[in-house]
C-alpha cells in the first residue's frame, strides 16, 4: 500500500509522505515515512523543541547540579516538573528550577551581565552544589550572548566550580532531536576525560539513554551489582556530574534509547575505542536477551543466567496472570522515537496484544526502518503526528489503550479511551522483569477501570441510580 493521506489533511496533502501503513510483502526498501525534516505548515505538531530536548531530557537528570536555563522565565518552567526521573539524594534536581529571567530592556542592552549575576546568585544560595549546567534558549542566542565566555569568567573568580554550557536554543533543529544531539557531542568535546573514575571492577560499563525515569535506573542497577559489573556512568539517570566526566574508562557502553544518546556512544567508539552494545531493556523477553548479551562480552555467562533464574520466578507468574486478560487488546504507541521499536514487540510477544498505530514526534529514518521491521502488517505508522490525525486512526481502528504524553492523552480521555504516560509512565519503573509486570498491571488497571462505564453518563441520572 502507498503511504496514506488522511481525510483530516486533504488541505495539506504533503502530509500522505509521513504515513504507512505496512502490507503483507512490502518492507522499508518500498516505503518509508518521511522523518526527522521541518514540521509542514497548517499541521500542529505534538513535537518539543531543541532546547527542551537537551535540558528536559538528558541534562535536567543530573542529581548535583544546578540547571540554569539563560533566557526568559517561560523557558525554565515548561521544562520543569514535567518528567520524574528520582534520584537517591532527595531529588534534588526536582525541586529546584533556575533562570537568568531576562527581559526586553536584556534583549535590546545585552544579558551576559543578567548571566553572570544569575550563576553567582544561584551558586551563593546552594553553596554545596559545584556543579552547572547553562542553556541558551531563543532569546539569547538571537542577541548573540556569548554565554561560555561568561562561565569563564565565573569559573576563575569562584575558582571551585566546573560549568557546562548547552548552545542549543529552540530553533537549532526541527525538534528536540537535535538538543540530544547537541549535548551529547559537547559533553563529549568539553567534559569526558577530565576525571578520572575509582576502577573497583574488571567489568565496567556505562548505561547509555536510561534516565532513570520513575527508578529504571534502579532496577539496572541492581542486575549489574549481582554479575558484578562497574557501572561507571548512566546517561544520565541517578548519576553526578563528575561520574560522567569519567565515561572514559568503561570497557562496554551498553546503549537503551539509541535516539537521544547513540551519538556519544558513537563518540566514545571513536576516540577511546569503546565497543557499542544495542540493548532492549524493555520487555520481559528483551532483558533476558540483554544481560546474556552483556554477560557473554565479559565472560560472565553464569552470572547472567543467575540473575534472570531469581527475577522470571519472582516475576513471570504475574506477568502471565496480566497477559491472560490483555491478550488480544489494541495498543496504540505515540511517543517520542525508540520506544515504538522497543516496545512494539515486547507487547506482542510478552502480552499477547496487537500495536496497531504507531507515531514518533522525533524519529529519524533508521528508527522507523527499525520500528516497520518489527510492526505488524496493517499497522499505522505516523511521523510528527497531529492531533486530527490522532482522531481520525482512533475512529478506525477502535484501540483499546494509547501510550502518550499528557497532552494528546488528556484529548483521548475525552474520548473515553484510556492512556499510559509514556514518558513518564504512571507508575513505574517498566524497565526490567518487574517494569514489565508494572506495565502490565497500568495497561490492565486502564482498559477495565469501571470509570470508563461511567464516563459517557450524565452525572445527575448516575447519582440517581
Amino acid at each position: 500500500m502507498p503511504l496514506k493521506l488522511f481525510c483530516c489533511d486533504e488541505c495539506i496533502p504533503e502530509r500522505q509522505n509521513h504515513v504507512y501503513i505496512k502490507e503483507e510483502g512490502e518492507d522499508t526498501t518500498q516505503y518509508l515515512p518521511l522523518s526527522n525534516i521541518e514540521t509542514i505548515p497548517g499541521s500542529l505538531s505534538e513535537r518539543g523543541c531543541s532546547y527542551c530536548g537537551a535540558k528536559l531530557v538528558i541534562g535536567g537528570v543530573i542529581k548535583d547540579c544546578i540547571q540554569m536555563i539563560h533566557g526568559p522565565v517561560g523557558c525554565a518552567y515548561d521544562t520543569w516538573h514535567t518528567k520524574r526521573y528520582p534520584s537517591d539524594n532527595d531529588n534534588f534536581q526536582l525541586k529546584y528550577v533556575w533562570s537568568s529571567d531576562t527581559k526586553e530592556k536584556h534583549i535590546v542592552f545585552g544579558a551576559e551581565k543578567q548571566l553572570k549575576k544569575a550563576i553567582k546568585e544561584a551558586f551563593k544560595e546552594f553553596p554545596k552544589i559545584k556543579r552547572m549546567f547553562v542553556y541558551t534558549t531563543c532569546t539569547t542566542a538571537l542577541i548573540g550572548d556569548d554565554p561560555k565566555a561568561v562561565c569563564r569568567e565565573v569559573e576563575e573568580e569562584l575558582g571551585d566550580v566546573d560549568i557546562f554550557v548547552v548552545e542549543c536554543p529552540g530553533f537549532a533543529g526541527v525538534s528536540q532531536s537535535k538538543g540530544h544531539h547537541e549535548l551529547n557531542i559537547g559533553w563529549m568535546r568539553d567534559k569526558i576525560g577530565t576525571l578520572e573514575p575509582e576502577i573497583k571492577s574488571e567489568y565496567t560499563i556505562n548505561v547509555i539513554g536510561d534516565y532513570n525515569i520513575q527508578g529504571d535506573t534502579y532496577v539496572l542497577q541492581r542486575y549489574f551489582d549481582k554479575m558484578g559489573i562497574q557501572v561507571i556512568a548512566h546517561f544520565t539517570g541517578n548519576v553526578t556530574y563528575d561520574q560522567l566526566r569519567c565515561m572514559h574508562r568503561a570497557k562496554l557502553n551498553v546503549v537503551n534509547c539509541a535516539r537521544s544518546a547513540g551519538y556519544i556512544a558513537n563518540e566514545l567508539k571513536r576516540v577511546y575505542d569503546i565497543p557499542r552494545m544495542d540493548v532492549d531493556t524493555w520487555g520481559f523477553d528483551y532483558i533476558k536477551v540483554a544481560l546474556r548479551k552483556i554477560g557473554a562480552f565479559f565472560g560472565l555467562e553464569d552470572k547472567a543466567e543467575e540473575v534472570i533464574a531469581d527475577e522470571v520466578a519472582k516475576y513471570e507468574g504475574k506477568l502471565n496472570w496480566y497477559k491472560e486478560r490483555l491478550k488480544g487488546k489494541k495498543v496504540c504507541i505515540w511517543t517520542g522515537g525508540p520506544r515504538l521499536w522497543h516496545w512494539t514487540k515486547a507487547l506482542e510477544d510478552d502480552l499477547g496484544m496487537e500495536v496497531v498505530a504507531m507515531s514518533s514526534k522525533f524519529g529519524h529514518q533508521e528508527d522507523f526502518e527499525k520500528v516497520i521491521a518489527r510492526g505488524r502488517v496493517g499497522t499505522i505508522y505516523i511521523d510528527d503526528g497531529n492531533e486530527l490525525e490522532f482522531f481520525e486512526v482512533l475512529d478506525n481502528i477502535h484501540a483499546d489503550i494509547i501510550f502518550t504524553g499528557p497532552r494528546v492523552g488528556d484529548l483521548v480521555k475525552k474520548l473515553h479511551i484510556p492512556y499510559i504516560n509514556g514518558h513518564a509512565y504512571h507508575n513505574g519503573p517498566y524497565m526490567g522483569f518487574e517494569g514489565a509486570v508494572n506495565m502490565a498491571r497500568d495497561m490492565y488497571n486502564g482498559i477495565y477501570s469501571p470509570m470508563w462505564s461511567l464516563a459517557g453518563k450524565d452525572p445527575r441520572v448516575v447519582q440517581e441510580l
